[in-house]
C-alpha cells in the first residue's frame, strides 16, 4: 500500500523538486551569508517549513526581539492556508494519525496536487497525500541545507541574494494577473502596499498592508452581496 501510494505520488512532485532545490539553495546561501550556521536552515525548514516566512525570519532573528511583531507578521504571510485547510477538510477525512502531518506540511505546491490529483484506485488516498508533503518537505530541508554547507566551502558575493523571493513574489503576481480575469484584487493590495509603504516607511509597512488589503476584500465582497442582492430584488420584482 505504502509503495503504490509512494510511486503515485513521485511523479507529480518532480517538477517541484527543481523549484525547491534552487530556492532551498538560495535560502541555504544567504542564511549562511548572514553569520549563521547550516543548523539554522535545516532546523528552520524542517520545523517551520513555510518558505516565504523563512526567508523573513532570517532578518527577524537579527532584529531587536519582538515576538508579538513576529506572530502577526506570521499569521498575515501565512494567512492563506486557512482558506488551504477549510477547503481540505473533507479530503483529509479518516487519514488516522497521518492527518497532523498532512495539517503541518501543507505547503502551496503541496495543497495543489493534494486538491486536483484523484489518485489511482488502488492507492490510499491518505498515504498518497502523505507522500506528496513528504517529498516535498524532504526537497525543501535538501535544498536549505546543501545551500547552507555550500556556503561554507564557496565564497561570492551574495548582496542581493535575499531578492529572490521578491523575485518569486513577482513572478506569481504575474502569472496570476495573467490568468485572472478579475484584476481588482492585484490592483487592492499593490494600492494598499504603496499607500502604506509611503506612510510607515518600508520597515513597517507590512502589517498594516496586509491588514488594510483583507478589509478592503471584506468590504468588496459585501459590497457585491449587496449588489447581487439588488438585481434579484429588481429580477423578482419583473417577474411579478
Amino acid at each position: 500500500m505504502k509503495k503504490k501510494a509512494f510511486k503515485a505520488a513521485l511523479p507529480y512532485t518532480l517538477p517541484i523538486c527543481v523549484g525547491f532545490l534552487f530556492l532551498g539553495m538560495s535560502y541555504g546561501f544567504m542564511m549562511r551569508s548572514k553569520g549563521f550556521s547550516f543548523v539554522y536552515p535545516l532546523c528552520m525548514s524542517f520545523f517551520i517549513y513555510a518558505g516565504s516566512m523563512e526567508f523573513v525570519t532570517a532578518n527577524l532573528l537579527l532584529s531587536a526581539f519582538n515576538p508579538v511583531y513576529a506572530f502577526f507578521l506570521t499569521l498575515m504571510v501565512n494567512a492563506r492556508h486557512l482558506f488551504y485547510g477549510i477547503s481540505m477538510l473533507e479530503k483529509y477525512k479518516n487519514t488516522g494519525w497521518k492527518k497532523f502531518y498532512l495539517i503541518f506540511g501543507m505547503c502551496d505546491e503541496s495543497f495543489t496536487v493534494n486538491c486536483t490529483v484523484d489518485p489511482p484506485e488502488d492507492v490510499d488516498r491518505g498515504w498518497f497525500m502523505f507522500f506528496v508533503n513528504a517529498l516535498n518537505q524532504f526537497y525543501w530541508v535538501t535544498g536549505a541545507t546543501a545551500g547552507a554547507l555550500l556556503g561554507y566551502v564557496i565564497h561570492f558575493n551574495t548582496t542581493g541574494i535575499e531578492f529572490v523571493m521578491t523575485a518569486l513574489f513577482v513572478v506569481m503576481f504575474i502569472n496570476q494577473w495573467e490568468e485572472a480575469k478579475d484584476h481588482k484584487p492585484a490592483l487592492v493590495g499593490v494600492a494598499c502596499s504603496v499607500i502604506c509603504l509611503m506612510i510607515f516607511g518600508s520597515d513597517n509597512f507590512i502589517l498594516p498592508a496586509m491588514a488594510s488589503i483583507i478589509l478592503c476584500f471584506v468590504g468588496m465582497k459585501k459590497h457585491d452581496e449587496n449588489k447581487r442582492k439588488e438585481r434579484l430584488g429588481k429580477a423578482e420584482k419583473t417577474i411579478s
